[in-house]
């Protein structure tokens, strides 16, 4: 494995990092915790998405899915995750890592409902922002637009 070809081709540099303070709102607020947007595929140019997922209250989290065109991977920060290598469902403590390639099946939950704290990570940075805020409502929908809500956000549900 090598390398990519270059993309930067100027000289010397550019001043074209992004900080965002520890203190930042978080962007979504849910009933489960919060979700802050770090780094969003706008803001790295479809690069990737990086998002701090903090959970306390009522057990959340998705149920097993797979994503054809973006892999994921989940760093847990601070509690217990649960999270789903698609073979096993496995207690993630802070430091735990796992990386689900497209196509890879994975679910993550906090079944205690303490606080807990992972960071998410898409490659590319497709545009999860819509799909986290609506995703909540979306068994609302008729059977056509739920079908069609995951279609557009490449999860397939098992």
């Amino acid at each position: 494995m090598s390398y990519p070809d270059p993309v930067y081709l100027g000289e010397g540099g550019e001043l074209s990092g992004r900080f965002r303070p520890a203190g930042a709102e978080p962007e979504l607020l849910m009933r489960s915790g919060t979700a802050s947007y770090l780094a969003t595929g706008a803001s790295t140019g479809g690069k990737l998405g990086l998002y701090r997922w903090d959970m306390a209250g009522p057990p959340s989290g998705p149920d097993p899915h797979f994503h054809r065109s973006i892999a994921e991977a989940f760093y847990v920060l601070k509690g217990t995750i649960r999270l789903y290598d698609g073979k096993q469902w496995i207690d993630g403590v802070p430091g735990d890592f796992l990386y689900v390639p497209e196509g890879g099946v994975h679910a993550f939950r906090n079944e205690s409902g303490d606080f807990a704290s992972m960071l998410l990570m898409f490659v590319p940075g497709a545009p999860r922002e819509p799909y986290f805020e609506n995703v909540g409502s979306i068994r609302q929908k008729s059977e056509e637009e739920q079908a069609r809500f995951f279609l557009e956000h490449d999860t397939f549900w098992l």
